[in-house]
């Protein structure tokens, strides 16, 4: 295996990444449930599942080799703006802080 191959850990880390990150955009409408194959909104579980990955990301810091770190940091900020985007357009309202 080269150096830029991702090993069987990070191959592992990269799944549990994707899995999440397809659990928020499902509970933020963005993909389809494939339990009930309708989109629908949860935006409490939609902020569990962020915060799940933000304590992950705190828990691995220092421990994740440069793929594995931007994905995680990417993956966060992609979630987080479709979160506060969906939170804004729902209570137009309420505005959030940078």
């Amino acid at each position: 295996m080269s150096k830029n191959e991702p090993d069987r850990k990070e191959l592992m880390f990269i799944g549990l990444m994707q899995s999440f990150a397809s659990s928020a955009w499902i509970q933020l409408g963005k993909k389809e449930s494939p339990l009930t194959g309708k989109t629908e909104v949860n935006l409490t579980e939609a902020q569990f599942t962020i915060d799940m990955l933000e304590m992950i990301a705190e828990k691995t810091e220092g421990n994740l080799n440069a793929r594995e770190q931007q994905l995680m940091d990417s993956t966060i900020s992609d979630l987080k703006r479709g979160f506060v985007e969906l939170s804004q357009a729902k209570n137009p309202d309420h505005k959030t802080e940078n």
